[in-house]
């Protein structure tokens, strides 16, 4: 009898890890407007990197640029309603007290990751043609621990 049991409490704790993963459906923790132009002088926004979803066990989550391993949170750090992109380049980085991971959902919907492109064990990501629309950011650590970060983001012609 402790077969099925043990089966059945397996297949609840895999269905259940299914829904800890980066899910831009979740409201984010902070969103902002921002057009291309404003962007062209650096953002910078404060947040505490890390989560408790390993990358890695997210099927949802196939990122088309780098792989690596991260922990991220469920929602988005940050959402962004971006508009007038087209003449420019998005970079978006990480300045942060540990080794942080960066990962987006862009508005045509591609999942980005990076761990140290930034150097100093911080992450960087280039949209080298950003959509006008939604861009979801999750800010995570590689190795799981949680730190202070600053979120940047920053415009230049193409």
């Amino acid at each position: 009898m402790k077969t099925p049991c043990l089966a059945a409490l397996a297949l609840f704790g895999l269905s259940t890890g299914a829904f800890a993963c980066p899910d831009y459906d979740l409201s984010p923790a902070e969103a902002y407007r921002a057009t291309g132009p404003q962007l062209y002088a650096a953002a910078s926004f404060d947040v505490i990197a890390g989560g408790d979803n390993y990358i890695w066990n997210c099927r949802n989550v196939r990122p088309g640029t780098d792989t690596g391993a991260g922990y991220f949170p469920s929602a988005p750090d940050f959402s962004f309603q971006l508009t007038k992109m087209s003449p420019y380049q998005l970079v978006i980085s990480l300045d942060s007290e540990c080794d942080a991971a960066l990962l987006i959902n862009t508005a045509s919907t591609n999942w980005y990751y990076d761990d140290d492109d930034n150097g100093n064990l911080d992450p960087r990501i280039v949209l080298t043609r950003p959509i006008d629309g939604r861009i979801d950011i999750w800010v995570g650590t590689y190795d799981g621990e949680y730190c202070d970060a600053t979120l940047q983001m920053e415009t230049f012609d193409r």
